[in-house]
């Protein structure tokens, strides 16, 4: 189950379609591309266990790169666009990259790089030229297309967000097998989302996040078709689901949202009759826009948590959650804990961090203490995340640890309130944060994006504070609204908070991070 194969069987269907520009690479393209970029790189002199790390906008180029790490037996670590030249220094020279590859898109990114990474025994650019890179097309044009002596399976080392700190890099053993040998994921996404050659998938988010990158490389061992968002955009996305007759697709949050704030005329005009599985996870959904999307799309919608470090898999199905509204789900393999701050087991109903116990291998690169602070003394691991288990064993999210505000000594998670204004008609985003107060050390402070930004002023802010304590307790009302036109949020859903509490707390030293 790899490009060997699906070219084999497929030559000349489509692997991947970049949605708006309509550019196609062939399941034989991929095959080709992969197996040249792979020799290429043996070339430089990568063996098995050797990085190599990519920062580009999504493109033709993405899978085909990915693909030659991936039968090289090499790490690939993909690396956000939205990051500074700096930041992306980091990664580079943290996960030990021989071979760095970005696109003419980022040349500013390439110009800062410039001089830096030592490491580096080669840099490339795709689709025209970057200051410091060669051109990959033509480096690996030059090579053959056959497939290396001796190919093995490679692994992706990507690296968190970094919503609460620095990035951590996370580091799985790589599988020691023959590529084409399915990882568990790509088996999973088979029995649990029906994944076949059939199957078409769109993919609105980067591809440089983890969720993306798994499932399309999953997809794309199926012999299935990718098609593949540019940038998100809300009435776009509809338009490729009739156009593609997309049947699988994979969303956060963020952007069920936006599609529902569409004027009603422009969410009816496109058919989404296609799709059979809208996966979504990243971020916690509110109540009111999950049921808002069951009563659009019909009950097709399955969530999961999980994230980068593989530890655990929580999903649930619509009909399980319009059962169990609010939950994520339970388990699919291994058990859930829920442990309090002095690693206890709490019981059904209590709020602590979530612990998974599972047999899966990872650490942080080069990072120890990272590593120890997510294990338990009974050598289980979290995220970072806090929530509880009902009864039944099905898990509620409550919010991420470092988000929690304290206010007067009493905790507040931040995430009730974020579900309660996203509800509000002029509401495209919310975060709600901890700023510094005299008295209480911290009060609730919500920042909005609204639907127009002409709205913002005191009216509105009294408005959406009056919405809050009509629906929610008034301890968790914010008592004050600021707007800003866009949040901080990535396009993998998750919001950079640290970002908006440096404006309130400047030289004040906060608890959180």
């Amino acid at each position: 189950m790899y490009p060997a194969t699906t070219a084999e069987k497929f030559p000349n269907k489509a692997a991947c379609v970049m949605g708006q520009s309509g550019e196609v690479m062939t399941h034989g393209q991929l095959n080709d591309r992969s197996n040249q970029g792979a020799q290429l790189l043996h070339r430089l002199g990568l063996r098995p266990g050797d990085h190599i790390a990519l920062c580009m906008e999504n493109n033709l180029h993405f899978h085909a790169i990915c693909w030659a790490a991936q039968r090289s037996g090499l790490y690939y670590t993909a690396i956000s666009t939205r990051l500074s030249a700096p930041e992306v220094e980091y990664i580079v020279n943290d996960c030990d990259a021989r071979v760095f590859i970005t696109s003419q898109h980022m040349a500013a990114l390439a110009e800062g790089l410039v001089g830096r990474c030592p490491g580096l025994v080669a840099r490339f650019s795709v689709n025209g030229a970057a200051p410091g890179c060669e051109s990959w097309e033509q480096a690996s044009a030059a090579e053959p297309a056959a497939p290396l002596a001796e190919e093995w399976e490679g692994a992706p080392m990507l690296y968190s967000s970094g919503t609460t700190g620095r990035p951590k890099g996370v580091l799985h053993p790589l599988p020691q097998k023959p590529a084409g040998s399915p990882p568990m994921l790509t088996l999973g996404a088979q029995g649990l989302y029906g994944v076949n050659e059939d199957a078409v998938y769109l993919s609105p988010a980067p591809l440089y996040h983890a969720a993306p990158l798994n499932f399309t490389m999953s997809f794309l061992r199926f012999g299935a078709t990718l098609v593949i968002m540019e940038h998100f955009d809300a009435l776009e996305s509809l338009r490729l689901i009739e156009q593609h007759r997309i049947t699988h697709s994979q969303w956060v949050p963020t952007m069920f949202v936006r599609m529902l704030k569409l004027p009603e005329a422009d969410r009816a005009r496109h058919d989404t009759s296609s799709l059979r599985y809208a996966i979504h996870a990243a971020a916690p959904c509110p109540i009111s826009v999950k049921e808002q999307m069951i009563e659009w799309w019909g009950p097709i919608l399955h969530e999961y948590y999980a994230g980068t470090e593989g530890n655990g898999f929580v999903l649930i199905n619509s009909e399980d959650w319009l059962q169990h509204k609010g939950s994520v789900g339970r388990p699919l393999t291994g058990k859930l804990h829920i442990l309090d701050d002095e690693m206890r087991e709490l019981p059904p109903g209590q709020v602590g961090g979530i612990y998974f116990e599972s047999a899966t291998e990872y650490s942080y690169h080069k990072d120890a203490q990272k590593t120890a602070e997510s294990r338990s003394p009974q050598g289980w691991t979290t995220l970072g995340d806090i929530g509880y288990l009902d009864e039944e064993g099905w898990l509620y999210l409550t919010d991420r640890k470092a988000f929690m505000i304290i206010s007067g000594g009493v905790n507040i998670y931040p995430q009730e309130t974020e579900n309660c204004l996203i509800g509000h008609p002029q509401v495209v985003d919310v975060a709600v944060i901890g700023v510094p107060n005299e008295e209480f050390g911290e009060e609730v402070r919500a920042v909005v994006q609204p639907l127009d930004m002409s709205a913002a002023g005191p009216e509105l802010a009294q408005e959406l504070i009056e919405y809050c304590k009509a629906r929610i307790s008034h301890l968790k009302c914010p008592r004050a609204v600021d707007f800003d036109a866009e949040l901080p949020r990535h396009p993998n859903g998750k919001l950079y908070k640290r970002l908006l509490k440096d404006r309130y707390w400047g030289k004040h030293d906060s608890r959180i991070v």
